[in-house]
């Protein structure tokens, strides 16, 4: 994640930001009462608008708020931190969740799925699930990235508190073919275990 923000909140982003040009928002009203979000998608925290989409699948609450920039490196300005994403699109889709579940991509060459936010039941299945699948998992370390907050768009669900994944460069670069140098992404095999995992855990959260 970027070490400061540019913007404060969507409505300073969406006054120096072009929509369909900079970013774009896609989004997809489900069945189940789940929500998926990659607040930071596109080319913000790449490959985390893939697994959200993947994750979601028809039947859950899909939404992605995506950097378009063409040179890559100008995205970092539309990340807007978890506690402030505000972009009323995402609100009104989250508040009507029963569970909320958000896609990040953390910094860091280690291969790892860090785990955060408040639904701590939700935390500990998809660290078990995970793990069952020979994912490295457990509570995110970073004092950062832990999605605590209350006003965390992960927590802004119906029971107030939900969870926030991180999955880690380095273990993005695993889950593509070919590597994250290139402009492409293509999922792979591991990218589907992955996510079984978290679908498996949504499935008997719906059941």
């Amino acid at each position: 994640m970027p070490l400061t923000e540019q913007y404060r909140n969507f409505s300073d982003l969406q006054q120096n930001e072009v929509e369909g040009q900079d970013y774009r928002i896609r989004s997809r009203e489900g069945t189940t009462g789940i929500a998926v979000v990659a607040p930071h998608g596109g080319r913000i925290e790449r490959g985390t608008s893939q697994v959200t989409e993947a994750v979601a699948g028809q039947e859950h609450s899909f939404y992605c708020f995506e950097g378009m920039k063409p040179v890559l490196s100008t995205n970092k300005v539309l990340h807007i931190t978890s506690n402030c994403f505000d972009e009323p699109g995402a609100l009104a889709l989250v508040s009507r969740a029963k569970r909320v579940m958000t896609i990040h991509g953390a910094r860091g060459n280690e291969v790892a799925v860090y785990l955060g936010g408040l639904d701590l039941d939700f935390r500990t299945q998809v660290i078990e699930s995970c793990r069952s699948a020979g994912f490295d998992a457990g509570d995110d370390p970073s004092l950062t990235r832990q999605g605590m907050a209350a006003m965390n768009i992960c927590n802004r669900g119906i029971t107030g508190k939900g969870l926030q994944v991180e999955l880690t460069f380095g273990l993005r670069k695993q889950l593509f073919d070919p590597s994250a140098c290139g402009t492409q992404w293509y999922p792979n095999n591991r990218f589907r275990q992955l996510i079984r995992c978290f679908s498996d855990v949504l499935r008997e959260t719906v059941s």
